[in-house]
């Protein structure tokens, strides 16, 4: 296995039940495969999910410094802790900081029969 840092994964992962990332909240999952490890982060809203690979499209640095807080303080946005980036939790678009016109890579996700899985 590798350490190499990859930037997606296969479809059909089971990464948990919808409940393991409480409303309104995001949850960090680092995935090791046969090409590397991935690190992405998964935002709930209601019943749904909004995935995104952990990479600021400005420094290339994972978002969080402190695991799993990826969010604004009211969990309106997603926030770039080194820099204050901020980014849509839709659409993962950057909103205000040092990286306007960029956006982070998304990570399709979705839910089915209650499980969060990759798309």
């Amino acid at each position: 296995m590798s350490d190499t840092r990859v930037h997606a994964t296969p479809a059909g992962v089971t990464l948990g039940p919808l409940d393991l990332i409480a409303d309104g909240r995001a949850r960090s999952f680092v995935l090791q495969m046969k090409a590397g490890r991935f690190h992405g982060f998964v935002v709930r809203r209601g019943d749904a999910v909004h995935g995104y690979v952990d990479r600021c499209p400005h420094a290339g640095l994972p978002l969080a410094q402190v695991l799993d807080d990826y969010l604004t303080p009211d969990g309106g946005l997603i926030a770039c802790s080194w820099h204050a980036a901020l980014f849509a939790v839709e659409t993962g678009n950057c909103v205000g900081g040092p990286c306007m016109g960029q956006a982070l890579t998304a990570w399709p996700v979705t839910v089915s029969e209650g499980k969060i899985v990759t798309g």
